[in-house]
């Protein structure tokens, strides 16, 4: 059948929104069909007004954001305005991407069983169904744990259950990769991919990891720019365009290679999914830049900082988090700590600050041991940003809560005033000097929290997923503070999901799973390696399954040459 004679289930004709609080209108001129059984993506940099939209999309505008709306958008062919939040509800299904958010639940299985409760289906057939949307996502063995006791991971997964019970047409995922490590993203991805082909829902899906959503086949591709629709594509067409890289938005890593190797991208390649491409086209200028690149790789010096001998701790007597775990991070080194959701990263932090007391073994600051030390005193030392930012942020004004710390220590105020304007700028936080934290988005809030902890100038930096729910000129931006920070002597620990960052930035990589270390090495190294990343719930990257489909016989050494090209075209 072809696209034209589909049911349109979401039309947008000349849409335009404002929020009463701005001064200019986040969408404009928004003219969108998408037809029934689509899949779609949303794509666009922090800002550009794609969440916006998906708020359009599920009535959280006009209902619980307030604006003005010109324009018409229908669903399923009836006005949106026309209709209440319940109306929209039972047509289009949102997983969040602050989990946090959606729970009602004082259990997974309560949590997952509200809309059938509102909707009075019988005991018997509620728990069946119940059990099998949580089976389906991993989750059929915690049906009595509490939402906020699972990890970020896990948290997605509920939600994503909670929407599957109900027999929506249109399924809205905003951002639903922001929280999961990067197999269990692959799985979502499946599953998602799975539900749409089964149940021939329209999907609508809005994340800026493009290459993780292209794994499995995507219909369109609409990006989204300062409010305004600046393209609508398949993937292959999008990738041949050149249009990502001067939004702000990360192309798929391998598509990066194929232009490094002077590779003029066509659609006919089909370079929209690895899977797809056509490495015929490509494998002989692939072969002949690897072969001209200059070996390279980074020894790990400098003075022993942070040290852990044999630690091991568990909450309860049957819940053991980790175990016998030792590692060694030099000063002025930029370390990724990766692995599983719930494989005991963050507990681990926590040790290192001080929040929690390990049962056995012992952690050492130059040299030092820190069993003794109070929480303030590794403080002075040690800063840690925390994933979710609404568990640190204690402030109403985002000026106020970067300055917190400072003003805690006696900072006089116009020394605070210059440090905090920095790290806003930094951040990218400066045209929100003087607003509430409410107004921000999840990703903002973010680095407010980074922005807050940086001003501190600490010489241990640990971040727990950094750049989780930032696009890809925040991330940058980020990134590359952190590793000028890094190069004026910060060590920094990134607790992250994210292989493009463990790649480009941190050339060690610890590698933890069901507690205990089982790697602890380069991060080229650890991202080659398959068996590693089948235990720790990774993936190797797709450079690495581009080398391989090209047939050069050593993987491994492409995707350093890639990352070393990377880093002299950044310095650059």
């Amino acid at each position: 059948m072809k696209q034209t004679e589909k049911k349109p289930v979401i039309e947008f004709k000349d849409f335009q929104f404002q929020y009463f609080s701005q001064a200019e209108p986040t969408l404009q001129n928004i003219n969108l069909t998408i037809y029934e059984g689509e899949k779609v993506l949303l794509a666009g940099p922090s800002g550009s007004g794609k969440s916006t939209l998906g708020h359009c999309l599920n009535g959280l505008i006009p209902f619980s954001y307030k604006g003005e709306i010109k324009g018409s958008l229908k669903i399923m062919g009836q006005e949106s305005r026309d209709m209440d939040i319940f109306e929209l509800s039972k047509k289009v299904g949102t997983v969040l991407q602050d989990s946090d958010g959606q729970f009602i639940g004082l259990t997974v299985g309560e949590d997952v069983a509200f809309a059938l409760e509102n909707d009075c289906v019988a005991q018997d057939a509620m728990r069946e169904t119940v059990q099998k949307v949580t089976d389906i996502v991993d989750m059929g063995k915690l049906l009595e744990s509490s939402p906020f006791e699972l990890s970020g991971g896990q948290k997605q997964r509920v939600s994503f259950a909670g929407v599957m019970v109900d027999d929506v047409d249109i399924l809205l995922f905003d951002e639903p990769l922001a929280n999961l490590d990067p197999a269990t993203g692959k799985t979502a991805i499946d599953l998602i991919d799975r539900v749409w082909r089964k149940e021939k829902k329209t999907v609508v899906i809005i994340e800026h990891r493009l290459e993780d959503v292209l794994y499995r086949d995507v219909d369109r591709v609409i990006v989204v720019s300062e409010g305004g629709i600046v393209a609508d594509m398949t993937p292959d067409e999008l990738m041949a365009a050149d249009i990502l890289p001067k939004l702000g938005i990360r192309e798929p890593l391998y598509v990066t290679a194929l232009k490094y190797a002077g590779v003029k991208v066509t659609p006919q390649m089909k370079a929209g999914r690895m899977d797809t491409l056509d490495i015929a086209q490509v494998r002989e200028a692939l072969l002949s830049w690897n072969k001209e690149q200059p070996e390279k790789r980074e020894s790990l010096t400098g003075p022993e900082l942070l040290k852990a001998e044999d630690i091991s701790f568990q909450y309860t007597k049957k819940r053991r988090i980790l175990r016998d775990v030792s590692f060694l991070i030099r000063e002025g080194e930029m370390v990724s700590i990766v692995g599983t959701n719930g494989a005991g990263k963050s507990t681990l932090a926590k040790l290192i600050c001080g929040f929690v007391k390990e049962d056995k073994g012992k952690l050492y600051y130059s040299g030092h041991d820190m069993s003794d030390w109070t929480i303030k005193e590794r403080s002075g030392k040690i800063g840690f940003v925390m994933q979710n930012p609404n568990q640190m942020i204690c402030k109403p004004m985002i000026y106020d809560e970067v300055a917190l710390g400072l003003r805690i220590r006696g900072v006089p105020e116009e020394e605070i005033e210059a440090k905090v304007d920095k790290a806003l700028k930094i951040c990218g936080l400066a045209p929100f000097k003087k607003w509430p934290v409410s107004a921000l988005s999840f990703g903002q809030k973010k680095r407010v929290t980074i922005a807050s902890v940086l001003v501190m100038e600490p010489k241990i930096l640990i971040l727990d997923e950094p750049t989780a729910g930032q696009d890809y000129h925040h991330y940058t931006e980020i990134m590359e503070f952190l590793k000028s920070l890094n190069s004026q002597g910060v060590t920094i620990i990134m607790i992250t999901h994210d292989m493009h960052l463990m790649l480009e930035y941190t050339p060690h990589a610890i590698v933890i799973s069901g507690g205990e270390k089982i790697g602890d090495a380069g991060a080229v190294d650890i991202l080659t390696d398959e068996g590693i990343a089948e235990r720790a719930n990774l993936k190797v990257t797709s450079l690495y399954e581009l080398a391989v489909r090209t047939g050069m016989e050593e993987p491994s050494s492409f995707v350093q040459n890639f990352i070393n090209y990377e880093r002299g075209t950044r310095r650059e």
